[in-house]
């Protein structure tokens, strides 16, 4: 009997158990990351030095944050196209109900990130990490608020300055190539989407000192991002992992308590956390399924063998962590205070 599962994806029968069993695997080792961690035999310790050596040299200095930036983004329009969804988003959605699109879900996203922010018709925002353009987007078509919105992915700003004058926006979005660092000026919001797991931990407490400056008394900074439980944290700092090495380039996913800790110094102040991790699982699905869909023109694009494994690897992997609480995906609204310059 073929597994209704495997004929709605046109898989073979044999070809979806060995999936199936593969994730469930995933999941396991998810579960079970510390008892690994421990029985990992001094044999692979050579290997963890020169991966955390090569992590290291990885710092998020400007140079360095272009290069580990370009190194994953800038990997071409064309490859995030073939399985991103319409608003070209490359973060989790907020998904309101069963049957909700993927596209739907992430346009709720961007309502519930908005909202965070309190974005009004006439408010100017500020965007760090622009991603294709799509919040940027929503903000100014739903909300009628102006956006400055900064990235430092050469592929990533093009794009998303095509978007803005497609949609006719541009007298309220201005798209720049800015790191974050040299922001000026003053802003009734500041929103970031999944962009401070690129800053580097050394960097966290820079980040919301540009974000503090950047506020007018009583603003607030919506925020998402991927986090590690702080006993997770604390292990990350030691050395790389596997999406480190090979993934994400300088990245480093904070935790928590490391946020509240960086912000010393600020008077930024936490309002509201909320974690969406549920909402990962089906972003990462989806994605993994429309990726998958499209192998013929990932090679196409010239991406070997080893790429499209690694990336399948790398899907399946991040969505057993939201599946098994090994990772969160936080939304948090902090607040300047009022009074304060």
């Amino acid at each position: 009997m073929i597994h209704p599962l495997a004929s709605a994806t046109g898989e073979p029968e044999s070809a979806w158990s060995a999936r199936t069993a593969w994730e469930s695997l995933l999941r396991l080792a998810a579960r079970n990351r510390e008892a690994l961690a421990l029985s990992a035999g001094w044999f692979r310790f050579p290997g963890q030095v020169v991966r955390t050596l090569a992590h290291r040299l990885r710092r998020n200095t400007r140079s360095g944050a272009r290069r580990n930036i370009a190194a994953h983004y800038d990997l071409g329009n064309d490859f995030y196209r073939l399985w991103l969804d319409e608003t070209m988003t490359y973060s989790s959605a907020v998904f309101e109900s069963p049957d909700q699109s993927l596209a739907d879900a992430q346009r709720a996203k961007y309502r519930r990130i908005a909202e965070g922010a309190g974005l009004r018709e006439g408010m100017h925002v500020l965007e760090i990490g622009s991603g294709w353009g799509g919040f940027a987007l929503h903000a100014a078509r739903e909300f009628g608020s102006r956006v400055t919105t900064i990235t430092i992915s050469r592929e990533q700003f093009e794009l998303a300055s095509a978007r803005v004058l497609e949609a006719g926006l541009e007298e309220l979005i201005d798209v720049r190539l800015c790191d974050y660092r040299d922001v000026t000026g003053r802003y009734d919001a500041v929103v970031s989407i999944e962009m401070l797991e690129a800053v580097g931990a050394e960097y966290f407490g820079t980040f919301f000192e540009v974000c503090d400056r950047a506020l007018v008394p009583g603003g607030r900074l919506s925020l998402q991002v991927i986090t590690f439980p702080d006993a997770a944290y604390e292990r990350q700092l030691r050395g790389a992992n596997w999406i480190q090495t090979y993934i994400f380039p300088g990245g480093l996913l904070p935790s928590l308590a490391a946020i509240e800790r960086s912000l010393h110094g600020t008077s930024l102040l936490v309002r509201e956390v909320d974690d969406i991790a549920a909402s990962y699982v089906r972003t990462l699905r989806a994605w993994r399924a429309a990726f998958r869909a499209h192998l013929d023109e990932v090679r196409a694009l010239g991406f070997d063998e080893r790429f499209i494994r690694m990336w399948d690897f790398y899907l399946s992997i991040s969505e057993a962590g939201f599946e098994t609480g090994v990772t969160q995906d936080l939304q948090i609204v902090l607040e300047k205070g009022r009074g304060l310059a």
